[in-house]
């Protein structure tokens, strides 16, 4: 699997620039080596690559360097899609420009705030990339997925979603809109089409599935319901209310695109959020459930949900003030609204990413299977862990008039 995925052109050569302006003392590369980043399951969307870097200094000593590079998979689907919404250029905009300029607005009132990895040009890529510092050099890691993120996890990861959002409002606030390519993330008519497929199997799936969950007498005819109007409600959600406290969602905030750096004693030091390729501006409610109902430990995931929004606002009121938003703050009950009124979203969620991540390890975890494949599909809504997480969820969901037309 590990060779066919690593594209010819990738060489020591083209990192040539990179360790001039990064290694000091640099002299010349004494061993190259690019190994698949992550096992299947741990990353969907793009091929995860890690380069170790053997480097001569001028001095005749050695010096090991790596670093993390994402490229496209070549499936068709995947290219269809990339031509309308490209992922990469996009994160690329994130790293260069978008993420500096957030650090830079807590820098100018003496915050410092760092929401992720430094990125890296790559002179004479032959596709789509992205590449960044190798963050399990400084001891980041991800989280257990399986189990959930417990409460300290949890606390920290939402101070800093609150961090992010609320320089993104003050942001716009002061500079006026992002670009277009942020605005909508996935949600453009022309992605309509190939999106309405993918629900359509999914959602039929799902409906199966449910009918063997414990309690889905409740809520089974409204899922049924909801079917034939998915594609509807996602874009309907998409819409952005301007009258509304609307940040710049991360977008994919699940347990592997959010690392932890931990002290000697285990305690977290730092996070930082990754994959920085589906940012879409709109209502907070899509970062909130997105993470949520998606990384969190099932004995707190619904539990403790009222309690981590407070947590979540107390730290966004902070960091708005800090940044001296100009207009109203939202108020807790704000953002309770906005959680119920895109109620629908956290469906969404809990049929979609929350299963991939509670998969076990498994060598047919693919896009293209999550995508397309109806066997695998239904091993996602059908894992013990994630039958156990859904019969929570579900009712959850539905007493909450999520599940409502």
């Amino acid at each position: 699997m590990a060779a066919s995925k690593i594209p010819d052109w990738l060489t020591a050569e083209i990192f040539e620039d990179l360790l001039k302006a990064n290694v000091n003392g640099y002299s010349k590369v004494k061993n190259f080596k690019a190994d698949i980043g992550s096992a299947a399951g741990e990353n969907y969307a793009t091929i995860m690559l890690r380069v170790k870097i053997e480097v001569e200094l001028q001095d005749g000593k050695s010096k090991s360097v790596s670093y993390m590079v994402k490229l496209p998979h070549q499936l068709e689907v995947i290219q269809e899609m990339m031509k309308r919404t490209n992922i990469f250029e996009i994160e690329r905009t994130m790293y260069n420009e978008v993420v500096p300029e957030l650090e830079d607005l807590y820098k100018a009132v003496g915050v410092d705030i760092t929401f992720g990895a430094k990125s890296y040009d790559l002179k004479n890529a032959k596709t789509e990339y992205v590449a960044l510092e190798d963050l399990g050099l400084k001891g980041f890691k991800n989280a257990n997925r399986l189990e959930g993120l417990d409460q300290a996890h949890t606390e920290r990861v939402l101070r800093k979603l609150s961090q992010w959002h609320a320089a993104s409002a003050v942001r716009v606030a002061t500079k006026g809109p992002y670009p277009k390519s942020l605005l909508q993330g996935f949600f453009k008519e022309e992605s309509k089409p190939v999106m309405s497929e993918m629900l359509k199997g999914m959602g039929a799936n799902f409906v199966k599935s449910c009918a063997t969950y414990e309690g889905h007498e409740a809520y089974l005819d409204k899922v049924k319901a909801l079917q034939p109007v998915t594609i509807d409600k996602v874009f309907e959600f998409a819409k952005v209310e301007p009258t509304e406290f609307n940040v710049l969602n991360h977008g994919d905030s699940w347990s592997n695109n959010i690392m932890f750096q931990y002290d000697a004693f285990g305690k977290i030091k730092e996070v930082y959020l990754v994959d920085y390729q589906l940012p879409k501006y709109g209502t907070v409610a899509q970062d909130l459930l997105y993470f949520l109902l998606s990384s969190t430990k099932l004995e707190d995931k619904l539990a403790k949900f009222d309690y981590y929004i407070k947590i979540y606002h107390d730290n966004l009121v902070e960091h708005l003030k800090i940044l001296k938003y100009s207009k109203p703050i939202p108020t807790l009950r704000d953002i309770h609204l906005a959680l119920f009124k895109y109620g629908y979203f956290g469906y969404s969620v809990a049929t979609g990413v929350m299963s991939a991540v509670l998969l076990d390890p498994t060598d047919s975890a693919s896009l293209e299977n999550f995508m397309g494949g109806n066997d695998f599909q239904m091993q996602l809504y059908n894992s013990p862990r994630y039958r156990k997480h859904i019969q929570a969820v579900m009712p959850w969901l539905l007493n909450r008039g999520a599940l409502e037309l």
